[in-house]
């Protein structure tokens, strides 16, 4: 990898050269935390680094091997929690990358952090390794949600790693978890002021969701984990839009903030619709492959990734050639998302049939979308909460 670049301005959806995002994914944790359905795991044994990046070259390589010819734009280096690698483990990925694929002058190279102390004195080494970007999850600004959302770090703690972010490196986001319990639309707005004048240019604000197979889960349905009510968590999303308007940061997807130009360019080529290859135990990713979008998945569990890599050279445990209706409503799903939606012909390029023009007027004289004058289809601010909605109705 080149250690010197820097990221330019994110391509335009208009501009017609597709981007193409490597995704890998670190697996461990510290703890789970209880809210937490990705696919992470805690070990407390020593984990070998050195084995797992010997690991994350071969399926590298062997992924290349199936999509040649790719220019990388974005890396994104998520978990789990990455920041537990050592820098150098880091570095050895980033150079696989670069061994097997070319690398676009300022390809912007993300790494998810936990903004622990610890973890912030490697942000110079990532940066040296040739990361240019952080993410940190911070996910709340005051002790007592930290500690209720088991988060290993104090609030303190956090804002002192997003200095040490600060300094080493140009671009940085961090992620707030918000409709939390107890929280009401003044507490939260204190917060996010807090937040914005922390943040550069980026932030990620994510309601709480409670996902089946989680702590939360349990305590929920028994009733001892109290969330807002609908009508809150209503006024926390539109309080969310408001404040963030008003201080330069508008949403570019439903739950990311920017300001203009800095919004995650990797993120950008799941919700565009670009190809992105997925390295690592359960990752994901959508590579065109003999003319088709393939659609493909690794083993989940980081041992025996490990040991399908070092025999069969990946860790591919589902590989499925979308057809053009599942490739089309992906395309949907994925793209109302952004505030600048999509291309409707794009839509019909990908499914062989238009969307309804009748379904798009209900939807339109209901305030869910408008259609700009060069024909792009986007959800309005009323349509982003019953995006799920919007979404059915258009693809039926």
């Amino acid at each position: 990898m080149q250690k010197s670049l820097h990221p330019g301005p994110p391509p335009q959806a208009s501009e017609g050269k597709q981007a193409f995002g490597v995704y890998v994914h670190w697996p461990f944790c510290l703890s789970k935390c209880p809210y937490c359905d990705f696919n992470s795991h805690v070990r407390h044994a020593p984990v070998d680094e050195d084995r797992f990046a010997r690991a994350f070259a071969r399926e590298i390589e062997t992924t290349a091997a199936r999509a040649p010819g790719r220019e990388v734009s974005s890396i994104f280096l998520g978990g789990g929690t990455p920041s537990l690698m050592r820098p150098q483990t880091v570095g050895a990925i980033l150079d696989a990358i670069g061994k097997h694929w070319r690398v676009a002058p300022g390809v912007e190279v993300t790494l998810e952090a936990n903004p622990t102390s610890v973890e912030a004195t490697r942000f110079a080494g990532y940066r040296a390794a040739g990361v240019n970007r952080v993410s940190l999850g911070v996910q709340a600004l005051d002790d007592a949600s930290l500690k209720a959302l088991g988060r290993l770090h104090t609030a303190r703690e956090a804002l002192d790693a997003v200095a040490i972010a600060r300094g080493a490196f140009d671009r940085y986001s961090f992620d707030l978890i918000y409709a939390r319990p107890d929280q009401t639309p003044r507490m939260w707005t204190d917060e996010l002021k807090l937040a914005i004048s922390e943040a550069a240019e980026h932030l990620s604000l994510y309601q709480l969701t409670i996902e089946e197979g989680t702590p939360f889960f349990g305590l929920h349905a028994a009733g001892k984990l109290q969330t807002p009510d609908e009508a809150t968590a209503r006024t926390l999303y539109d309080v969310t839009q408001e404040v963030c308007g008003q201080h330069g940061l508008p949403a570019y997807e439903i739950s990311n903030h920017a300001r203009s130009g800095a919004e995650c360019r990797h993120n950008l080529v799941y919700w565009r619709g670009d190809e992105y290859a997925g390295i690592g135990p359960g990752a994901h990713g959508r590579l065109d492959i003999d003319g088709a979008r393939h659609a493909i998945s690794t083993e989940k569990r980081p041992e025996a990734w490990l040991m399908r890599v070092e025999a069969d050279g990946h860790g591919v445990v589902t590989d499925d050639r979308l057809n053009s209706e599942e490739r089309a409503d992906e395309f949907l799903l994925m793209g109302l998302r952004l505030a600048e939606g999509i291309d409707p012909r794009r839509y019909a390029d990908l499914s062989g049939r238009p969307l309804d023009p009748n379904r798009i007027a209900i939807l339109r004289d209901e305030g869910a979308i408008v259609v700009d004058d060069s024909g792009r289809l986007r959800v309005t601010q009323a349509g982003f909460p019953v995006l799920d909605a919007v979404v059915a109705d258009l693809a039926a």
